[in-house]
């Protein structure tokens, strides 16, 4: 198995739509009459969920109309957002295959398959013409990313002039060593964490400008120790990103905070720019 397929087996297997389809039935959503509200608890999978996509969403410059690429797009959720608050287009892509069945379909439930298209393939190797987005994202994508000059290579490349383009990720913190598992890799398989002064070095050498960097730790870890009072209490949501992370959600939740706690892990949000 090569690492995109190693790193795709990890994130999901089998049929996510019909688990998203079944929960949504349990919380009595009507598929006929579904909204892209209805379904924000579950498909915004990256840490902190919907406030981490809408606290990015504030900060960049989309216009109606505009083109962005979502890099990493999961099961589309951030895309399906951008578009209905902007008014604009997205192309995601991820190398996911049941993500992205469940992303089209999911949608087409909300009635945003001509703003929104996710197809498979790999953020180190995208597949647009050159200079074709006016802005571009990544959540929560680059931990599971060998080539990070290859991957911003890229995303420079399809990007327009003056565009620009944000990323989040964990980062790796001064002490590193991250506890497994964790919702990116089991045992640190397929993960490859850098340090944030590595990756403004990396953005820096593929040609962004303007890089601004923003610590994220005390939000992510907040939102960790808040998913994990619920999860003791047994006050656990029919619909959440639990039902992507699997059985071991509790444990990866709870990895990922100590992580955050002891700095072994470092998360940001970076927002920068195409010249």
């Amino acid at each position: 198995m090569n690492n995109a397929n190693a790193i795709a087996s990890h994130w999901a297997a089998g049929d996510v739509y019909a688990v998203i389809v079944d929960a949504l039935a349990k919380a009595g959503k009507n598929l006929d009459t579904l909204t892209v509200e209805d379904l924000s608890a579950v498909d915004h999978f990256h840490a902190r969920g919907l406030p981490a996509t809408v606290e990015l969403a504030d900060a960049l410059p989309v216009k109606a109309r505009d083109h962005l690429v979502d890099i990493g797009c999961g099961i589309g959720g951030p895309a399906r957002y951008m578009a209905q608050r902007f008014g604009c287009r997205v192309s995601g892509i991820d190398i996911t295959p049941p993500y992205v069945e469940a992303g089209n379909k999911l949608s087409a439930l909300v009635r945003l398959q001509q703003q929104v298209r996710i197809e498979l393939g790999d953020g180190q190797l995208l597949p647009y013409a050159d200079a074709q987005f006016d802005g571009g994202y990544s959540q929560h994508v680059t931990m599971n990313v060998s080539d990070r000059p290859q991957f911003y290579a890229q995303a420079f490349r399809v990007l327009k002039p003056g565009a620009f383009f944000a990323l989040t990720e964990h980062g790796l913190g001064p002490v590193g060593n991250p506890y497994h598992p964790v919702p990116w890799s089991s045992d640190g398989t397929g993960e490859y964490l850098v340090t944030p002064a590595r990756t403004r070095e990396l953005l820096q050498a593929a040609g962004f400008t303007d890089i601004q960097m923003q610590d994220t730790g005390a939000k992510y870890l907040a939102g960790y120790r808040k998913a994990i009072e619920r999860a003791d209490s047994g006050d656990v949501p029919v619909l959440g990103v639990h039902l992507l992370l699997g059985e071991s959600a509790p444990e990866k939740t709870r990895n990922a905070a100590r992580n955050i706690e002891e700095r072994r892990t470092h998360p940001i949000q970076v927002i920068c720019r195409k010249p």
